[in-house]
């Protein structure tokens, strides 16, 4: 079984709710995708380790950390296209944007009709993810996070590690 991309934003939205509970309902209007296709991705992810299915479909920690350092670059790389107006990613949104001087070339934007910052078009992990980070700020912070690591320079990556990690571990 393949993991997909909008695996990683299944994922990272677990995490998100923390210890709340979730159902399929939820995770479905909180992120635009389907209630089937929610479950093949809880299904892949489980098979891939990543989520504890005897644990209520809670990621697993450790596993999970490693997947998004390490994994996550190499098996969904970056797809840069030309300059569009959408949502900041990567360094040009929180929390890096406070973290990291911009420069002054065009930042990375997820194209989205609804953006304001015009910018260098970064494909999101799935079609739905500017409309489900612009619902959850949490959500936001970490897909940023993400892209910082797929695609980010060596000091942007290192920010971006400790700062996922850390909210990963505040999740439990």
């Amino acid at each position: 079984m393949e993991l997909k991309p909008q695996d990683v934003v299944v994922l990272l939205r677990l995490v998100a709710y923390r210890s709340e509970i979730w159902t399929y309902t939820r995770l479905s209007a909180d992120l635009g995708i389907s209630t089937s296709q929610l479950h093949l991705a809880v299904q892949r992810c489980a098979a891939a380790r990543l989520i504890d299915p005897g644990a209520a479909g809670k990621p697993v920690r450790a596993s999970l950390k490693e997947f998004l350092v390490y994994g996550v670059k190499y098996s969904f790389p970056v797809e840069r296209k030309g300059a569009a107006r959408g949502i900041p990613t990567g360094y040009s949104a929180p929390p890096l944007d406070k973290l990291i001087v911009q420069s002054s070339e065009p930042p990375p934007v997820w194209p989205y009709a609804k953006g304001s910052v015009r910018g260098i078009s970064f494909l999101p992990l799935h079609r739905s993810v500017p409309e489900a980070a612009m619902k959850d700020p949490k959500l936001y912070e970490m897909l940023a996070l993400l892209d910082a690591i797929r695609d980010g320079r060596v000091r942007e990556r290192e920010i971006a590690v400790r700062e996922l990690t850390q909210r990963i571990d505040q999740a439990w």
